[in-house]
């Protein structure tokens, strides 16, 4: 095998969090997941889709820059996935376009962009993973826009179970998610979503206390899982909404299940998010940057270190064996 030259991974992420959300994300994961780089000899940083710049003007010799120092695809490795909460909603474009001109200027890209719509919209990735062993939560897409009080996506709704959540398609860490008991609830929802053109999914509810596997999936073996418990009330189990979260050994189910996404999904990280009513497990979401949380038991984070560790070495690896099978490189 080719011996590494990976020195530097570059996350392109849209800069525009708030101070407050940057002081609590950094010394949540942002810190720590430059740290861990740093012990295996690699240089992580972030920035926004503006801080890349490509000179093209040679055919067939791009030239990239990461602000103003060069990187090459032997050297630098992009950490891709998308994203589109509402204040990072102008970025898209921008993201979509940037992922694909650095795979064509020849970079290894940790999440292909390809996959990027997939991985965003909730109904398009049961879609793509309709023949998951464990069966997905039957789910529903309608848009929003000018003709919303119209209702025309009723239409949709016939078969529909109440109560029933109400959430966007492709936002993410629990926003948005709402419990409808009906169809006028529906509508108000809709017609909130209508201002920001919030394109939505539709899911029977699957009971109060239903938990969250978040299960973390490193070179297609299932490293660890967060299990996320609803607060009392709530219809949604992330941290964010008051969830609590555990770090127990992954579900066997749930481990023999993994082999089928990772044969779907044949990149070295991601994670797939479960429900369990109590009775069965349900495939809720895909998450190629799923967060690893701390567990705040440990004082020395001792499993968020070794996932993270573990995501960035099969990051490494899965470079090194592109440089090799690259017909790029060769």
């Amino acid at each position: 095998m080719t011996q590494s030259t990976l020195r530097r991974m570059c996350w392109i992420f849209p800069d525009r969090e708030s101070t407050r959300g940057t002081a609590m994300w950094h010394p949540f994961f942002w810190d720590l997941y430059a740290e861990v780089a740093a012990e295996l000899g690699l240089r992580w940083s972030r920035h926004s889709p503006d801080a890349v710049t490509v000179d093209g003007l040679e055919p067939g010799k791009p030239r990239v820059y990461v602000d103003d120092e060069p990187v090459t695809p032997e050297d630098t490795l992009f950490i891709t996935a998308l994203y589109s909460l509402p204040y990072q909603s102008m970025d898209v474009f921008n993201q979509y376009a940037l992922y694909a001109v650095l795979e064509q200027a020849g970079f290894y890209l940790s999440f292909p962009p390809g996959l990027s719509p997939i991985a965003n919209d909730k109904l398009a990735t049961v879609l793509y993973l309709h023949d998951s062993p464990i069966p997905s939560v039957p789910t529903l897409r309608i848009g929003t826009g000018r003709d919303t009080s119209k209702h025309l996506y009723e239409v949709a709704l016939e078969n529909l179970t109440y109560p029933a959540i109400v959430k966007p398609s492709g936002w993410c860490g629990g926003g948005g998610v709402n419990l409808a008991r009906d169809a006028e609830e529906i509508r108000g929802l809709a017609s909130l979503a209508q201002g920001g053109d919030t394109t939505l999914v539709i899911q029977p509810y699957l009971g109060d206390g239903t938990v969250d596997y978040r299960v973390y999936v490193v070179d297609g073996e299932p490293y660890a899982v967060m299990k996320r418990i609803p607060e009392p009330g709530s219809p949604v189990a992330n941290a964010s909404r008051g969830g609590a979260m555990e770090f127990p050994p992954v579900p066997p189910e749930l481990v023999e299940a993994t082999a089928y996404f990772y044969e779907k999904l044949p990149i070295p990280f991601f994670c797939v998010d479960f429900l369990f009513d109590g009775e069965r497990y349900w495939f809720s979401e895909l998450e190629p940057d799923g967060v690893i949380a701390p567990d705040y038991g440990d004082p020395h984070r001792t499993l968020q270190r070794d996932v993270t560790r573990a995501r960035w070495t099969a990051y490494r690896d899965a470079h090194t064996r592109w440089l090799t099978e690259s017909p790029v490189m060769k």
